[in-house]
C-alpha cells in the first residue's frame, strides 16, 4: 500500500509540475492583463484600480476598452481602425513568414534526416548555432544587408545586375526575410524530428509499384511528416503574430504590426488599459489556431483517446 501511495503521490508531482509552472507564468499574467483591461484610469497612473465598489456592490467595467479596438468613435465604422489593420498585417505577417519557412526549411530537415547517422550531430549544430549570438545582434546584420549603402546592393551594383541601389529595407521585404531568417529552426527541428523516424522502406516499396520519385514524396513522405508540419508551423506563426523586436528595426511606418501598438499604447501612450485589451485580444487570435493544431494532431482530449 505504502508503495501505491508513493506512486500516486510522484504521478501527481510530476503531472502537477507543468500544470504550476503554466499557473504562475501564463494563467496569472494572462488574468492580471484582463483585470487591467477592464479598468479606467480616467487620468489617473495607476492602472491596478479597483473594478469593484465594496460599498455600493457595483462591479464598473470598462467595455469601452475593448470597444475601442474595433470602432473609433461613437460614428466610427467596424473594423476600420489603425488596431483591426495591425492585427490584419500580424496574421498576414505570421502567415507569409511560416509559408516560406515551411518550404525552406522541408528540404533541410529532409536532407537532415536522410544523411548519414555520423553528420546529423553537427548539421543539427549548425541550425542551430544562431541561437548562440544575440537576437538584435542578428537582426542588425540583416538592417546592414538590406540597407540602400549595405552589403546586397553594392554587390548587386558591383556585378552590373543593378545601376543604382533598391530600396529593400523598411519594407515588406526585409520585413519577410528578417522573420524567416530568425523562425527558420523553429520549423526545421520539429520536421526533422518527424522525418528522422519515417521508415523510408517505405518509399523504396512506393518505387517498386510504379511511383515516381515525385509521387512517392507527396504521396508517402508529405502525410506521415503532416504532424512535423502542423508543429513547426505553429511555432513559427504563434510567436511571428505578436512580433516586436523585426518590425522595430526591419520596417517602416507602413509595417506595423500589433506587438508594436501594444507598445506604443502601453510606454508611450500610458494607456495601460488598452494595450491590455489588445494583448487579451492577440491572446484570442493565438488560441485559435492552437486549437486548430491539437484538433488535427490527435491530441484534442477525450475524443481523440476514444480514437486511440
Amino acid at each position: 500500500m505504502k508503495s501505491i501511495f508513493l506512486h500516486m503521490l510522484g504521478r501527481r508531482f510530476v503531472i502537477g509540475v507543468p500544470y504550476a509552472w503554466l499557473g504562475v507564468f501564463f494563467l496569472l499574467p494572462f488574468c492580471i492583463l484582463l483585470y487591467i483591461s477592464f479598468v479606467d484610469m480616467a487620468g489617473d497612473i495607476h492602472p491596478f484600480k479597483p473594478i469593484w465598489d465594496p460599498q455600493s456592490g457595483i462591479l464598473s467595467l470598462k467595455y469601452e476598452n475593448y470597444w475601442s479596438i474595433f470602432r473609433t468613435g461613437e460614428d466610427g465604422a467596424l473594423f476600420k481602425t489603425l488596431y483591426v489593420e495591425a492585427y490584419l498585417r500580424s496574421l498576414w505577417y505570421a502567415l507569409w513568414t511560416a509559408v516560406l519557412c515551411l518550404l525552406i526549411g522541408y528540404p533541410f530537415a529532409y536532407f537532415i534526416a536522410r544523411s548519414a547517422t555520423s553528420l546529423r550531430p553537427a548539421l543539427l549544430m549548425m541550425v542551430m548555432l544562431p541561437f548562440w549570438t544575440s537576437f538584435l545582434l542578428r537582426v542588425y546584420a540583416w538592417k546592414g544587408i538590406l540597407a540602400d549603402q549595405g552589403v546586397l546592393n553594392k554587390l548587386l551594383i558591383s556585378l552590373g545586375v543593378i545601376s543604382e541601389p533598391i530600396q529593400m529595407l523598411y519594407s515588406d521585404v526585409s520585413m519577410l526575410v528578417g522573420m524567416t531568417y530568425v523562425y527558420l529552426p523553429f520549423m526545421v527541428l520539429p520536421l526533422y524530428a518527424n522525418l528522422v523516424k519515417m521508415d523510408f522502406r517505405l518509399l523504396e516499396a512506393a518505387y517498386d509499384l510504379g511511383a515516381s520519385p515525385f509521387k512517392a514524396f507527396w504521396l508517402v513522405t508529405v502525410p506521415l511528416s503532416k504532424a512535423g508540419i502542423l508543429a513547426g508551423f505553429m511555432l513559427v506563426f504563434i510567436p511571428c503574430v505578436g512580433e516586436f523586436v523585426i518590425p522595430s528595426l526591419l520596417g517602416g511606418p507602413e509595417n506595423l504590426m500589433i506587438g508594436r501598438v501594444v507598445w506604443d499604447e502601453m510606454f508611450t501612450s500610458n494607456n495601460w488599459p488598452r494595450a491590455s485589451a489588445l494583448a487579451v485580444a492577440m491572446i484570442g487570435l493565438i488560441i485559435v489556431p492552437l486549437a486548430v493544431y491539437y484538433h488535427y494532431s490527435g491530441d484534442g482530449g477525450p475524443s481523440s483517446d476514444l480514437k486511440n
